[in-house]
């Protein structure tokens, strides 16, 4: 069956289509996707790994058309960026006021 291995950097994204026997995991296809060897940052202990968005354990069995994705850590926390361009926004707001 035909899946696909993906791992996306800032600058970069790379998608590895594959061909697998029905049955194969996730983290069998990362395997066999060579993309640790290209990309050694990657750490199946520390890095998620999903299928189409969705977290899920290496274990997961895939199906057809199925997009393995590989997620790095986050460099800032989402809530507290969001929170800085809000006191930003306001703080130039009562500037032209």
């Amino acid at each position: 069956m035909k899946v696909e291995v993906a791992y996306a950097l800032a600058d970069e994204q790379v998608i590895i289509p594959l061909q697998v026997e029905a049955g194969t995991t996730v983290e069998q296809a990362i395997q066999l996707s060579g993309i640790q060897e290209k990309y050694p940052e990657i750490d199946l202990k520390v890095n998620k790994a999903g299928v189409f968005g969705k977290i899920c354990k290496l274990d997961t069995p895939l199906k057809e058309q199925d997009r393995v994705e590989i997620y790095r850590k986050l460099i800032a926390d989402p809530k507290e960026s969001r929170r800085k361009r809000a006191e930003k926004k306001e703080s130039r707001k009562e500037d032209n006021d």
